[in-house]
């Protein structure tokens, strides 16, 4: 008789996940979480005080930053940028996150290892007030390399229709923040670990290991609080594409946003990847370049912005503005 177990897949190693898996989740829940774990579907309410609620959803993964946990065997922070990559994405449109769902692949699961992922995942649900109301975990003998994982996630938010953030009211003469980043976040992966294939050598006093998992930064309480006081017109989640791509996406047509390049100290970290051979030019359309999110507001309130942004603990820094004709970004 062949069996499940002889096929590869280990179903007492998958109870085994789920029951470590299930104390995690069950620390995000909040008091709209009609079940529990476990049930074939996931169940929350709607908060009360919405209008016109509109949910906003977005879903994303880690890419190959899954590469540096698996070399390093740390898998406990890249839960982290998984929540990050997905609920930084919803608050770009003024949302704030509802719930999370999470899915896990492995070729053979050590219950150990998702545990930590889902970790990472429940720290991540803290950080943004999302509850982890279910996920998946597929393992596929023969499809992916024992070792080796995959994750990605799956964001809801909700915000009132008249408090869509959606770039509609930006114009000539509006004034971009920028927020600073915890680290290369979770793009460009592929360059990073081909330009830095020794995780151990050192950089002002970390490995490189340690400094490519660092998890990306989680916006969400910063901005929720800053849209209680003040108008944003919009704002921009810098990931893949780095300022090229990312900062236009908030833009009406016919205006271009002009970043100043020298408005704030760019990370030494950038400074050794163009020792390596990796050209400026390319870094502004691949990093974030120490800049995680960006804001646009008027520019009358643009100094008691940032002012209430660094008492939240944030790091604030005015980094251009917008004018008119063309279409796009203008780095100088």
């Amino acid at each position: 008789m062949i069996t499940y177990k002889d096929a590869g897949v280990n179903i007492e190693e998958g109870y085994k996940s789920v029951k470590l898996i299930k104390e995690y989740a069950m620390k995000t829940m909040s008091s709209l979480v009609i079940n529990d774990i476990g049930s074939f579907g996931a169940m929350m309410e709607l908060p009360e005080g919405y209008k016109k609620p509109v949910l906003v959803s977005g879903t994303d993964g880690v890419g190959t930053k899954l590469e540096i946990a698996f070399r390093t065997k740390k898998y406990d922070t890249v839960g982290i940028d998984c929540v990050a990559m997905c609920v930084n994405d919803i608050l770009c449109h003024g949302a704030k996150p509802l719930f999370f769902l999470d899915y896990i692949a492995c070729g053979r699961l050590e219950a150990e290892v998702a545990s930590d992922l889902v970790k990472g995942v429940s720290e991540g649900c803290i950080q943004s007030y999302a509850s982890l109301i279910g996920g998946e975990t597929a393992e596929m003998p023969g499809f992916y390399k024992e070792g080796e994982y995959d994750i990605a996630g799956f964001a809801v938010g909700i915000v009132d229709k008249e408090n869509i953030i959606d770039g509609k009211s930006i114009k000539e003469g509006d004034v971009l923040i920028g927020l600073a980043s915890s680290g290369f976040h979770s793009n460009g992966y592929s360059l990073l670990r081909k330009a830095m294939p020794d995780l151990n050598l050192e950089f002002q006093g970390k490995t490189l290991g340690e400094i490519l998992l660092t998890p990306t930064k989680i916006y969400v309480k910063p901005i929720l609080e800053l849209m209680k006081s003040f108008e944003i017109k919009g704002m921009a989640h810098i990931t893949g594409g780095g300022f090229i791509e990312n900062i236009p996406r908030m833009l009406p047509k016919g205006l271009t946003s002009v970043i100043n390049k020298h408005s704030y100290e760019i990370p030494a970290i950038y400074d050794y990847l163009n020792s390596l051979g990796v050209d400026y030019d390319h870094m502004y359309n691949t990093f974030n370049m120490g800049i995680g999110f960006v804001l646009c507001v008027e520019p009358s309130i643009k100094e008691k912005v940032m002012e209430a942004l660094n008492s939240l603990g944030e790091k604030a820094y005015e980094i251009g503005y917008i004018t008119s004709g063309g279409e796009g970004i203008c780095l100088k």
